[in-house]
């Protein structure tokens, strides 16, 4: 459907990225990714003839866009802008009917046909009820959605769009990406987008190509691309780790073990995020290669005891916790299902209690005594991370005082 090879993108002979490759075949979904500033605008701009590459061609259906007539071009192709366009007080249908210029003769009149193709488009997008709106009274996400609905009513072959999620609320982005994959999926229309949210990209697209530093960086499918420290490189980020396998952003607080956290399962994700959010410097362990916190815990730049997958908690591994255990304060059980190769971490907890550590459990306290035994009442029992936070902040407070 498109095709740009060895491509230099810019303004007259000034070149913003060089070297551009891009293939996009039928109903494919395709991302630029990168930072501000990288070029992603200039080279959906050319792709689309709006502006002129500095060097190479784009083909459109086999054919160079250069030689494309004007007419002929907006039937095969549409282009959906980041800027907002004034449009006075025209209604929703009447802005999306201009996506049937193309196709209606000298003075624009609509047949009976074009109207249907435009309540198509609309209930494409899950736009009809807003069809007699004024199009200055709808919200961004709203006006987004009428814009993809034009450019759906030119009945393109490609559509194009820059940052189509910018200033959208969660609900209007995800609604958004979508509609794009629906459009690809079920009506064969390739779709080449710029984005800036990582998530969206990762998990919404086909094709990925990473901007940056004047070049394409990497192009492929997100899990052939999305690689340790690609992101982190990319948008240069400090003060926060982008885990790829969970596609999430985890800000770390790279602080002196003074919690340590027996977890698994997941039951520790939330506790690692309110500690680290309060600063608090934590190890965590002991937790299997293949278990949820641990990529968690690594992302946040927690101090990390790990075991192999599936396998029993080795002596060595439960020493080298004990022995960490010694130098902090406080213990924090999540209430981490007991199996037989986490046993270990059960007894961590219980010699903390012995070490007279100061243990906090998020484990039902009705049901303790099966998992404490006699040392229940020695624990102090919550029930959510906060909690355990606001805990040991007053208890550093009493101390102080």
């Amino acid at each position: 459907m498109i095709l740009a090879e060895k491509m230099d993108v810019g303004y007259e002979k000034t070149v913003v990225v060089e070297n551009v490759d891009l293939r996009g075949i039928k109903g494919q979904l395709i991302c630029l990714l990168g930072p501000n500033g990288a070029g992603k605008s200039t080279i959906l701009r050319t792709l689309s003839g709006l502006l002129a590459p500095v060097s190479g061609t784009v083909y459109i259906n086999g054919s160079d866009l250069k030689s494309i007539k004007k007419p002929e071009l907006a039937k095969k192709l549409a282009v959906v802008l980041t800027e907002q366009v004034s449009l006075g007080l025209l209604t929703v249908f009447e802005i999306a009917a201009m996506g049937r210029f193309p196709h209606t003769n000298l003075i624009g009149k609509l047949s009976d046909e074009d109207k249907g193709i435009i309540q198509e488009a609309l209930q494409a997008v899950n736009a009809v009820h807003l069809r007699d709106r004024y199009y200055a009274e709808l919200s961004d996400g709203e006006k987004q959605k009428v814009m993809i609905a034009r450019a759906l009513i030119q009945q393109p072959e490609l559509i194009v769009l820059d940052e189509p999620t910018s200033h959208l609320d969660v609900k209007h982005k995800v609604e958004v990406i979508s509609i794009l994959r629906r459009l690809c999926l079920e009506k064969g229309i390739t779709v080449v987008l710029s984005l800036h949210d990582i998530d969206l990209a990762i998990k919404g697209c086909e094709t990925i190509l990473l901007i940056q530093d004047g070049k394409i960086a990497a192009q492929g499918t997100p899990e052939e691309i999305i690689k340790a420290g690609t992101i982190q490189s990319l948008y240069e980020i400090e003060g926060a780790q982008y885990n790829e396998l969970l596609g999430s952003l985890e800000f770390f607080s790279r602080q002196y073990p003074e919690i340590f956290i027996a977890g698994g399962n997941g039951t520790g994700a939330g506790v690692y995020r309110a500690l680290s959010r309060a600063g608090y410097g934590m190890c965590c362990g002991v937790l299997h290669s293949n278990d949820i916190d641990i990529h968690i815990g690594k992302a946040l730049g927690c101090e990390i005891i790990e075991e192999e997958a599936f396998n029993a908690i080795h002596e060595d591994k439960y020493h080298q916790a004990r022995e960490i255990m010694k130098t902090v304060d406080y213990m924090i059980d999540t209430g981490f299902p007991v199996g037989s190769i986490n046993q270990r971490n059960m007894d961590l907890v219980i010699e903390a209690v012995k070490m007279g550590k100061t243990v906090f459990s998020l484990f039902p306290k009705e049901h303790a005594f099966k998992r404490y035994g006699e040392w229940t009442d020695k624990i102090r029992y919550c029930s959510k991370a906060a909690e355990v936070t606001k805990c040991i902040e007053d208890k550093k407070t009493m101390e102080r005082v």
